[in-house]
């Protein structure tokens, strides 16, 4: 009898579990979210178009200096218009270049060299210029190169009422109690298959965890760069599963996890 007592409440349990989980998720599986880094032409010509044809929505994390933010300024509006999100990937892109393999990092953008008052600066500078554009108060960063530390400090730290959370590099599967807001985890995706990037829906699904994905160029464009094909398979997946995965851009996903995370405490 006993056996039996424990039985139906592990599932009764479970079920309420799996509830919660849900409705964070917008009553889905899981969440997944599609992220594209740099401000690129690729975003414009290829990604968008992708994700507007099937009635995708994604997070663009923009870096204010490109010149492909000035030269298609509309462009972007109108990407923001149709429910994309427009992210903080700062202004210039520091990077530190006293870490191994950043030898590119251009002088004068070297994070290393920075005081945290300049990284909170140039980030808050690219918040102005972001809303001129979409006229939004709210949205997602993202770390460049997935750096944290300005000597030693954690920069985000001063900036965590200007955003709703931060996007970082380390990847993995997450619950929303499990999620940092300030460092959410994301897989980096570089030619890649498509098999491995719907298996990872796949896994998220079963777990009812949050899933972000870390694209830059897509189709070219980019020195990190994922098939044509293969992204297109991917939109595809989740475009026909759309009933049990919330797709939606890092801002609306962030939201919801901080309110259960405060509903939680």
């Amino acid at each position: 009898m006993k056996k039996i007592v424990f039985a139906v409440l592990s599932l009764v349990f479970s079920g309420t579990v799996l509830a919660q989980k849900s409705s964070v998720w917008n009553n889905k599986q899981c969440a997944v979210v599609l992220t594209y880094d740099d401000a690129i032409d690729i975003d414009l010509d290829n990604v968008i178009p992708a994700l507007d044809s099937l009635k995708l929505r994604g997070t663009f994390y923009i870096i204010g200096s490109s010149p492909v933010v000035d030269k298609r300024l509309n462009e972007w509006r109108q990407a923001a218009k149709k429910g994309h999100e427009l992210g903080n990937h700062a202004l210039f892109h520091p990077c530190d270049a006293s870490l191994p393999g950043r030898g590119w990092v251009q002088p004068d953008f070297d994070l290393s060299k920075y005081t945290v008052s300049r990284a909170v600066a140039e980030i808050r500078m690219n918040n102005t210029l972001l809303k001129a554009i979409d006229g939004k108060d709210k949205r997602t960063f993202a770390y460049p190169c997935g750096d944290l530390k300005v000597g030693g400090e954690f920069f985000y730290n001063q900036l965590k009422n200007d955003f709703v959370g931060a996007r970082g590099v380390n990847a993995s599967l997450l619950t929303p109690a499990e999620t940092k807001l300030d460092n959410i985890d994301s897989y980096y995706i570089a030619d890649q298959p498509a098999g491995y990037m719907i298996d990872l829906v796949k896994k998220a699904q079963q777990t009812h965890t949050l899933l972000v994905f870390l694209f830059h160029g897509v189709g070219g464009g980019h020195a990190i760069n994922e098939d044509l094909s293969a992204h297109s398979k991917l939109l595809h997946y989740l475009k026909a599963n759309e009933k049990d995965i919330w797709i939606a851009p890092m801002v609306e996903v962030a939201e919801k996890i901080k309110e259960y995370q405060a509903k939680s405490n």
